[in-house]
């Protein structure tokens, strides 16, 4: 069912001084930057560099963002593997030709994962 990683987050406590770094250092293809987080395309990954949103994200780590078909399926899958979800899926971006749908939820040493689907919008 995960077998597919779609972005993956890594916490920066400056953007602008990390896309210059994973930028004009690494030579990453740069897709884009908004307050607080910017973007890059790492092959089929994309990658996240972002300020923590929460206390809890605040420290060194990376959250795995898995792309999954068929959101609520994988989540009651994985809660009826007793997984434990931070959240349930919910939208977190529209845009004009999808949504974006996230949950996001907790390995064994509370490390947090996250299931993305896109949806057509509506």
């Amino acid at each position: 069912m995960l077998s597919e990683i779609d972005q993956i987050a890594v916490i920066v406590h400056d953007v602008d001084r990390a896309v210059r770094f994973y930028r004009d250092v690494l030579g990453l293809p740069f897709l884009f930057q908004v307050p607080q987080m910017a973007f890059f395309q790492c092959g089929g990954v994309r990658l996240m560099l972002g300020i923590p949103s929460e206390p809890e994200f605040d420290h060194v780590s990376s959250i795995i963002y898995y792309r999954v078909a068929d959101i609520e399926a994988a989540h009651q899958t994985l809660l009826d593997r007793g997984v434990t979800f931070r959240s349930a899926p919910h939208v977190v971006h529209r845009a004009p030709d999808h949504e974006l749908w996230m949950a996001f939820f907790y390995d064994s040493d509370r490390n947090t994962l996250a299931l993305t689907c896109r949806k057509p919008p509506g």
